[in-house]
């Protein structure tokens, strides 16, 4: 499918992945609407890609202002809901205000958002609805329960959507499902009492580069793909074997799940294994 001339609502789009998939949309002549918190921000991913787009800055969990947001977005031919964040912390310390936080984040905001887009694509038989889950989405790794949670509910709702959706109003529904992507999602990740860890971790540091991560998100969406899975070595092994050897995923996990105890028990923080999932 061609993007050119397309309408595409970016969440998230002031940083990582969001500003790279901005950048190759752009590229490809859609037009763009860009949302994030901060104006600023949007203000300098556009003047880089698409300096006449149009910029809705909010607050994905702010429930009451959301449908006035998606009123100014105007006619959207595809919503890329990817504004989210991730966890560093063990469920055993993680308070409950922090589950609060991922799951409204990274599942109710993109849901509560689809649906609000949702009757006018219908009603044009069209439209075309993009998720950033996570192989996290898929594989429950250490130190990101919450995250995972809400990861793997994103995968369940848009497979939903799908079904409900497709051939009943002609809506495409794509779930995107990254591996490590060089961002600043370790360093902003929740840690067990909610503050931001503030620094990344080794396997973000020598991951995907962004735009490689929107380039192959990008021809999988052109290629209608209805699950993309952009990562490679250990992680895209562990999204496979998910499903062809789960005991052995299991195995894996909680081997590196004992060595996590062991340091918090012996006082020591917490450190990703070299192959956790965003």
């Amino acid at each position: 499918m061609s993007l050119a001339g397309q309408r595409i609502w970016i969440t998230g789009a002031s940083s990582g992945i969001g500003a790279a998939l901005s950048q190759a949309f752009a590229a490809e002549g859609a037009q763009l609407v860009l949302s994030g918190r901060r104006r600023d921000a949007l203000a300098g991913v556009a003047a880089c890609v698409q300096p006449d787009a149009l910029l809705l800055p909010f607050e994905a969990t702010d429930w009451a202002a959301l449908p006035s947001i998606v009123a100014r977005a105007g006619p959207i031919d595809m919503l890329v809901n990817n504004a989210g964040i991730s966890q560093r912390s063990l469920a055993v310390d993680t308070k409950p205000d922090v589950y609060r936080a991922l799951i409204e984040t990274d599942l109710l905001a993109p849901i509560w958002l689809t649906q609000l887009v949702l009757p006018a694509m219908a009603a044009r038989r069209s439209g075309h609805i993009v998720g950033i889950s996570s192989v996290a989405g898929r594989v429950g790794t250490v130190l990101r329960t919450g995250y995972c949670a809400a990861k793997h509910g994103l995968i369940g709702y848009l497979d939903g959507l799908r079904a409900e959706v497709e051939h009943a109003y002609g809506i495409r529904v794509t779930t995107v499902l990254p591996g490590s992507v060089r961002t600043q999602v370790a360093a902003n990740a929740l840690q067990a009492d909610g503050s931001a860890r503030g620094e990344s971790d080794p396997n973000i540091d020598a991951g995907m580069e962004p735009a490689e991560c929107a380039r192959r998100i990008l021809e999988g969406i052109e290629a209608g793909k209805r699950e993309i899975i952009v990562a490679a070595g250990g992680e895209a092994f562990a999204a496979g074997l998910r499903f062809t050897d789960p005991e052995r995923l299991f195995d894996m996990l909680a081997q590196a799940g004992q060595r996590l105890a062991a340091e918090r028990d012996n006082g020591q923080r917490p450190e990703p294994p070299s192959v956790p999932w965003k």
